[in-house]
């Protein structure tokens, strides 16, 4: 069974009451599922496969190779507009957002049944639930299939609590700041026009 140890208490511009009950809720629901083993192995895979945005990146560059294979360059266009997206908004956050924050991470997993790169930075917003939930943004804009991006966006995102390195609320924050960068960035870089060679 996974054991936590109490984490420092979080600066009290972060912890209003509402965080701290969707914290409070979040935990309990996260605390039922770890040290499943099915569990354990899906959500630290897939708190792997989020970090550096790497299975967005991932599905981006297949996404440019069929386009490049098909001979539609509308398509491969789109998708380095999106990673080009992803890496300024990785870089926003991970900055200076962050920086604004500096909440102290939850309480320390003492016994990880995986292995788990331990993170540095603010606890919020958390960059995995931002990252996730800019890339669905972008993803069902040109792709259309919103349930996919955004159900594998909640996943990557819950996967962080699961691990102990992010409080839901954190999550909750992440990915309100991803969708509204996603939609920033749209305004300011639009979509490549199909017709365009």
């Amino acid at each position: 069974m996974t054991s936590v140890e109490p984490g420092p208490v979080p600066p009290p511009h972060v912890a209003s009451r509402w965080v701290r009950d969707i914290d409070r809720a979040g935990e309990s629901l996260a605390g039922r599922l770890r040290g499943r083993a099915t569990a354990d192995r899906a959500m630290y895979a897939l708190s792997e496969a989020g970090t550096h945005s790497s299975v967005w990146h991932g599905i981006n560059l297949f996404d440019a190779v069929v386009g490049t294979v098909a001979d539609r360059p509308h398509q491969r266009r789109q998708a380095l507009r999106r990673s080009g997206i992803q890496i300024v908004e990785q870089a926003i956050v991970n900055g200076p957002v962050k920086m604004v924050f500096r909440r102290s991470r939850p309480g320390v997993i003492t016994d990880h049944p995986h292995s788990l790169r331990a993170p540095r930075t603010s606890s919020f917003p958390s960059g995995h639930a931002s990252a996730g939930f800019c890339a669905a943004t972008l993803l069902a804009a040109d792709l259309g299939h919103p349930v996919i991006w955004y159900g594998l966006a909640t996943s990557v995102a819950w996967s962080r609590v699961h691990v102990g390195v992010h409080h839901p609320s954190d999550i909750v924050g992440g990915a309100m700041v991803g969708v509204t960068l996603a939609k920033l960035a749209t305004r300011i870089w639009p979509p490549p026009s199909a017709r365009r060679r």
